[in-house]
């Protein structure tokens, strides 16, 4: 495991090594795979702090329109996340809404970013940052369209990311460590250069948008069976890393996620680990990328005990030499240098 405390030039000489010449063409895009003797898979662990439907109850769906009013529950779990991985010398990459910034509280946060977790941005809203309609950007602007009146929906998106940027800045003091859109599309942005020429204007180097296809199963409350599970390890070839021509890096969200898991399937939690477990191993056999991805207002009710955060760490251990839990920055930061970006 990486110490507790790892210099910037450490972390940069680990990854260059650690790698080696993991870089070739794919297509439209150039994609990021590691090669056989890569010495290390990297493995991120990441939140998006927000509030989930169905959570803590089945019936509740208010969260839509207020998805930034982070219950008590949500951030406790999110600090104390912060504070095992931290024990584990590694860090959790989050993503915040601008309109948590709104909150009396945002102590928590701060405490975080103190303890060396980067913050990145999700939007102010939550928006749906592809909706070419105003009534598809977000449920919030569906009861209150005189929020957005005689705009167009480009420019209230642009808005709405531009928002989030000054509300960590002006409340937490922080710069935002990249962009990661709310939802996942199969397809990250690659139909949308307009959005990738936005983010890069914007300054944001790299972008977390692509959550691949895959199975969950057809009878919700039942754990999935063997092809299930063998349709989730294939995404994790989808969720490799890539740059758009562009030249934005693309840093996708591996399967399965806890609220497709809990909300879509209805898994027991017993088939969650099952599956992130077989998931970390296969990047570790690999020399690849996993980039889990969890909501603490998800993980909060179905994982109180932190099983999955746990596992990934001691999995990560038990590696030993052959991966290291990282943040999203360092893995898009290789990528540009080995592509020369």
């Amino acid at each position: 495991m990486r110490p507790h405390a790892v210099s910037h030039r450490t972390r940069r000489g680990f990854l260059d090594s650690a790698l080696g010449a993991g870089l070739a063409a794919a297509g439209p895009a150039r994609a990021f795979a590691a090669p056989p003797e890569a010495k290390k898979a990297l493995i991120a662990i990441t939140l998006d702090l927000e509030m989930s439907r169905n959570f803590p109850t089945w019936d509740q769906t208010h969260w839509d329109y207020e998805k930034g009013n982070l219950d008590a529950a949500t951030k406790h779990y999110a600090a104390e996340a912060a504070r095992r991985v931290k024990g584990h010398g590694g860090v959790i990459h989050f993503f915040a809404l601008g309109q948590t910034m709104e909150q009396e509280d945002v102590g928590w946060l701060r405490e975080i970013v103190a303890q060396g977790h980067p913050v990145g941005n999700h939007t102010y809203d939550h928006v749906n940052v592809k909706a070419t309609r105003r009534e598809d950007i977000q449920f919030r602007f569906r009861r209150a369209p005189w929020l957005i009146e005689g705009k167009a929906p480009a420019d209230i998106i642009a808005d709405n990311i531009r928002l989030a940027e000054r509300a960590l800045k002006q409340r937490i003091g922080i710069v935002p460590a990249g962009f990661r859109t709310p939802g996942g599309f199969n397809n990250g942005l690659e139909d949308r250069p307009d959005l990738q020429a936005l983010l890069l204007k914007m300054g944001y180097s790299w972008a977390s948008s692509k959550y691949p296809a895959h199975p969950i199963g057809s009878a919700p409350g039942k754990a999935p069976d063997r092809a299930v599970m063998a349709g989730i390890l294939a995404a994790q070839e989808k969720s490799q890393p890539f740059i758009y021509p562009s030249g934005l890096v693309e840093l996708p969200m591996s399967p399965i996620s806890d609220v497709t898991a809990f909300r879509a399937g209805r898994w027991p939690l017993s088939a969650f680990l099952e599956a992130i477990r077989a998931s970390v191993a296969r990047a570790i056999e690999r020399r690849a990328v996993f980039c889990f991805l969890g909501h603490p207002s998800c993980l909060g009710v179905v994982d109180p005990s932190f099983r999955a955060i746990e596992m990934i760490a001691e999995l990560v251990h038990a590696a030993g030499d052959r991966a290291a839990i990282v943040d999203l920055e360092a893995i898009a930061r290789h990528a540009r240098q080995r592509l020369g970006r």
